[in-house]
């Protein structure tokens, strides 16, 4: 729990849930979100693989016919389906915290 506030200090309210514009867009039209966690990536699968497989991951999703949403905390805000950018900044960085429903409270 220290960690995570360690790694929130500053940042905006956790309460903050920001869905990318590909999974507004979705929602609007009512077609089919598929969430998918993070933690695979950040702390599941070693570099490069763990970028690889969300990338797949989010494909298949595509492929079958609805929006993948993967869902990570960043700059203190829950996000709802990333960018390709923030895709692989969850990926690479060095400063994952691992975090549950009760640390978001």
């Amino acid at each position: 729990m220290r960690l995570l506030l360690q790694a929130l200090r500053g940042a905006r309210a956790l309460h903050t849930v920001t869905p990318s514009a590909e999974v507004r867009a979705a929602l609007a039209r009512r077609g089919p979100v598929v969430a998918l966690e993070s933690t695979i990536i950040t702390h599941g699968l070693p570099r490069p693989t763990n970028l690889r497989v969300a990338r797949r991951l989010e494909q298949v999703v595509r492929d079958a016919g609805a929006t993948p949403a993967t869902v990570a905390i960043l700059d203190g805000a829950v996000r709802v389906g990333l960018t390709e950018d923030e895709l692989e900044r969850v990926a690479t960085t060095d400063h994952a915290v691992k975090c549950s429903r009760r640390d978001l409270a």
